[in-house]
């Protein structure tokens, strides 16, 4: 049986999707909007966790559960409620069936593109009378600043065992792969004096960190691994030595054991920077001291084109005569940590191209694409 996809409806839903600003931590309204849409939908039960008192967000995470078929094998769909900024005052604009922003804010199709898409599936499922798959949808706060709504969410709220994150560029790809990182806060500490007047009895905090930054793995490191520091802070004044910088950065790698052994060069890198610091003068007040916190921000995951959730959406797109791409990505999404928790999880690209930019853009026709193959998927 075709199904039709009412593409004004679709239409539609986006565009009130993306002009109901969702930063992230401030995802209370599109939140709110969503459980409306859904119980109209005949959600069969509507949770929000209490993800908040972690993330600091103003909503939890929404869990919609459809009953289904009993003798169906569930399945659970993701999609992240939360924007990056410039992501307030959103108005999208449609030239033909292509949607921008007005062109000062992000246009938010990551991650609602993935939204509108499931709406619509289920409404053509409910119009069309045909049996459903028992089904969940996750949809999580805060993944944008490090994946902190799915990370505080309850595994044993979910029960399906296999699903899929809508959350990639270039509809027709499947993301099967994704490293695990490290995040890396490293601070190093000097000795503050005054720069013009006795700059002898200080100890330059950049200066060491310049030396341990250019001996350090940065970059990539090889196909699979990068290594990368993002933020600098040090120094109060020109005329005083700074005493201390925090640089934050990560390591990232699909392979566990480069990933430890790259944590630990880089650990090394500013370890020697503070051993084999020599005072020129000999009038330095102290001794430099290092700070080096590593922390696993989300694991990898990797899946097998035989495994069930492979098969089972390479069939989904089959029916509406496409042909999937594979790939292994350099990000990390909520799958990793759904994948994490024992919960076999892709990655379905939804068409959204030039994400985390006011150039960011999506076309109808992707989404209608989409949302034939959710139909699919679904029933």
């Amino acid at each position: 049986m075709k199904i039709t996809v009412d593409r004004e409806r679709l239409a539609a839903d986006f565009v009130l999707l993306c002009e109901t600003d969702s930063p992230s931590r401030e995802e209370g309204a599109i939140a709110v909007l969503l459980q409306a849409m859904f119980t109209r939908l005949g959600a069969d039960e509507i949770l929000e966790d209490d993800s908040a008192t972690v993330t600091g967000s103003d909503t939890g995470n929404l869990l919609i559960r459809f009953a289904g078929s009993a003798d169906r094998e569930p399945i659970f769909l993701n999609c992240h409620m939360d924007t990056v900024e410039p992501g307030r005052g959103v108005k999208v604009r449609r030239e033909s069936d292509t949607f921008f922003s007005s062109g000062d804010t992000i246009l938010g199709s990551d991650d609602k593109s993935g939204i509108a898409a499931i709406l619509e599936a289920i409404r053509c499922v409910r119009e069309n009378n045909l049996p459903l798959r028992p089904l969940e949808i996750i949809l999580t706060t805060c993944e944008e600043i490090g994946l902190l709504g799915a990370k505080s969410l309850d595994p044993k709220m979910i029960s399906a065992r296999i699903g899929y994150a809508l959350d990639s560029t270039g509809f027709g790809t499947v993301i099967i792969g994704a490293p695990a990182a490290n995040r890396l806060e490293i601070t190093l500490r000097g000795v503050a004096a005054h720069a013009g007047l006795h700059p002898e009895w200080g100890i330059n905090a950049i200066a060491l960190a310049a030396q341990a930054l250019n001996a350090a793995p940065m970059g990539r490191i090889d196909e699979e691994s990068t290594v990368n520091f993002g933020t600098i802070r040090g120094g109060t004044a020109t005329n005083i030595v700074p005493d201390q910088v925090t640089i934050q950065g990560e390591v990232r790698s699909h392979c566990v054991a480069t990933l430890d052994s790259l944590t630990r060069q880089v650990e090394y890198a500013f370890t020697r920077a503070v051993v084999d610091w020599c005072d020129p003068s000999g009038q330095a007040k102290g001794k430099p001291e290092l700070i080096f916190t590593a922390n696993p921000d989300f694991p990898a995951m990797r899946l097998d084109q035989n495994d069930p959730a492979i098969r089972l959406i390479d069939r989904a797109a089959a029916s509406i005569g496409r042909r999937l791409k594979y790939k292994i990505a350099g990000g990390g999404s909520d799958a990793n940590i759904f994948n994490g928790h024992g919960l076999q999880t892709a990655i379905i690209a939804t068409g959204m191209t030039h994400v985390h930019s006011t150039d960011e853009q999506v076309d109808l026709q992707d989404m209608v694409d989409l949302t034939r193959m959710l139909i699919a998927l679904i029933t």
